[in-house]
Parts: C-alpha cells; structure tokens; sequence
C-alpha cells in the first residue's frame, strides 16, 4: 500500500529525456543501438496500399490527434486526402519533429471541404459533386451523422468508422473480443448503433474499436494528467488499490491498423480491437509515466472514491475497473503489429508534446487537494 504523505513541491529532474529522434510525427520510428527484424506479412488476395492504388479519400475530422497522424500517412502513401471540418482549427501546421520537407509535401497536397455534418442536406450535396472513393469516419458519434454520407456516395468502396472499445458490456471475463456482448446503455452507444447502421445498409466497413489512447497532441487528459502531478512534484491520487489493470494503444499504432484495413478484403464488415500489447496497472501506470519523462518514481496515494463528493469534476482519467481488450484478432488478420511498447510511447509523447511545454488542458489539482487533505486529517 502507498504511503500517504503531505504535498511537497519538488523541482523538476535533471535527468535527461529521451531524445526526441527516437520518433518522428509520420509515426516511424527510428531504431538506434538495437537493430530490430520486422516481420513483412501479406493479406492473401488483399488489396495492397501502396502510391499506385491511390484512392480519393475523404476523413471526417482529421485537424486533430488521430486524424493529423493517420492523414499524414495517407499522403504518403500518395493517395488524394480531403479533411471535412468545421474549418475551425488550422488544417495544417508544422508539428514538433516533423521535418521542413514532410510538412511542405503534406500541405501542399491535402484538401479541405468546410461543412457542418450535421448539416445533411450539405453533406449530402458537397460528397457527391467530389465522388470520394473511402471515407473515415474520425468524428462520428451517432448512426443520423453517418446516413447523409452514404447516401451522397452509392459508389463508395470502403467506409472506415473510428468506434470504441467502451462499448463492451462489463465483464468479469477479460480481455474484451470482438464477439464479446456489448452495452447498448453505454456512453459510447451511438457507436454502436453505428455499426448496426453500417451493416444494414450492406456497404463494405470496417470498424476500429480503439480502447484508451495515448500519444501526442492527445486532447483527453489520460498521460498528460499523470505529467502534469509528476512536473508538479506531488503525489499521484489513485482510487482504491491501484491495481486495476487497463490498456494504453498509441496514436501512431492506431493510425497504422486504419492504413492497414484500407482495400484489405480481410477487414471488410469486421471489427478490430486495437491498443498496446501489455496491459498495466493504475499503479504501474503512473511509475511508466515517471520513467518516460525522467522523473524519480512519483509517491502513490490511494483512496475510496466513495468517501468524497467531487461534483461534475473527474478525479481521476480512467474507468475505476479492470478494462482491456484482444488485439488477437487484428494481428492475425490484418499482420498489424503494436510498435511502442508503454514506456517507449510515453516518452514520445512526454518529448514531442507535454516535455515542450504543450498541453490540452491546465493542470487543476483541486480534487487532488480535498483526498490528500482528507488524508492528512485521517493520518493525524
């Protein structure tokens, strides 16, 4: 059990980080030291991605997180990219690590179509004057945003829908598969209608089921609220034991498993989990931020949830339950393969974003404040 301790700032370590050569923004990683053999697989009878086969592809989304990785790699890989968006944010901008060259190929070549989706009589009409031959469905929420888009493309080949692996039914028996029953009373719910939808309508999908992400430019706080405590030189919260085991995948995995369903007639009306290959502890999860951003191990302390009225506010960013997934099925499959093991990819993501002085959100240690006083009463 943890130790409960009162808060004391701590200055920062002066140990170095891991250089971010390590990665780069297009998701390849550079190996030093160790040469590592990767195996090459091959879908029989798959269609192969590659420049030849480019495809008019349209992303819904794709200014953020998943969509700026997974959009860069479909440029490379020379297919004609379009990016539906409010046009909000920049549709493109140079990313830590990316080189001057990658970003000017990129920007020069993606394509930009502003709309609301919900507005389905302008997605219906702007879709089919443009034809797309693939769509990605980054954004979708409910099975209403999906219905204008097939039907603005009868032709469409392939759409390839972001979904959740929060839509399993809790379980004693883990991890999660694809077969497993889902929750139709689940947050994530119009995902899951979604895919019902999909499959009713007989059009050729795939569908990702992504458990939690992490990486950078990630805009839900799940290892930037671990960095934000450990920069802050406090204890970490964690309820109960801190033995609850869950799954981290990186963005730069996941974006490959979506390049690796695309004209794969493997992938087609399928599911796929994807995440990391180990699953971790609450615990052991804040001890692997630590280690990725050079900080000494972090004092843990656990408390009951059940003890504390913390209002709308989220104590802490993750389902207080056991909660991982299968990948089985994708590396059979689809020969996809996680390439970041959980600390590697913590520290791509601690060196290209957060150890920057880049982050989503300001740190609010306010829940924080009322569990450690809480405990420094009890203590005394």
């Amino acid at each position: 059990m943890a130790r409960l301790v009162a808060v004391q700032q701590q200055t920062q370590p002066s140990l170095s980080l891991l250089p971010s050569s390590l990665s780069d923004f297009s998701g390849t990683r550079l190996h030093s030291q160790v040469q590592c053999k990767r195996r090459v697989w091959k879908t029989k009878g798959a269609l192969q991605v590659s420049a030849s086969s480019s495809k008019n592809i349209l992303i819904m989304g794709g200014t953020r997180f998943i969509g700026v990785f997974l959009s860069r790699l479909l440029v490379k890989e020379g297919h004609q990219v379009t990016l539906f968006t409010r046009g909000k944010a920049p549709i493109s901008q140079q990313l830590p690590g990316e080189s001057d060259q990658d970003y000017a190929e990129f920007s020069s070549k993606i394509l930009h179509l502003k709309g609301d989706r919900k507005d389905s009589e302008f997605v219906k009409t702007s879709l089919a004057a443009k034809g797309f031959d693939v769509v990605y469905d980054i954004n979708g929420r409910e099975a209403v945003e999906v219905e204008p888009i097939l039907d603005a493309l009868p032709k469409l080949e392939q759409f390839i829908y972001c979904s959740s692996a929060g839509v399993y039914l809790k379980s004693d028996l883990l991890p999660h598969s694809e077969k497993d029953a889902v929750d139709p009373k689940s947050r994530h719910k119009g995902k899951l209608e979604t895919e019902s939808f999909l499959e009713s309508r007989g059009v050729n999908w795939t569908s990702i089921r992504p458990v939690y992400i992490y990486g950078p430019l990630n805009y839900n706080p799940v290892e930037e609220w671990f960095f934000h405590r450990l920069k802050a030189g406090r204890p970490i919260p964690i309820p109960n034991s801190g033995i609850q085991i869950t799954q981290l995948g990186h963005v730069k995995d996941l974006a490959k498993a979506f390049i690796q369903v695309l004209g794969n007639e493997k992938a087609s009306q399928q599911v796929f989990n994807i995440s990391g290959e180990k699953y971790v502890s609450f615990d052991g999860l804040a001890k692997a931020c630590a280690k990725a951003a050079g900080f000494p191990e972090p004092e843990i302390v656990h408390y009951n949830p059940k003890e504390f009225d913390f209002g709308k506010k989220k104590a802490f960013p993750f389902r207080d339950q056991h909660f991982f997934a299968s990948i089985d099925k994708a590396k059979h499959v689809l020969g996809w393969e996680p390439e970041f093991d959980l600390v590697e990819g913590l520290a791509d993501s601690y060196n290209l974003d957060f150890g920057r002085g880049t982050y989503r959100k300001e740190a609010d240690f306010s829940t924080d404040d009322l569990i450690l006083g809480k405990s420094l009463v009890l203590q005394a």
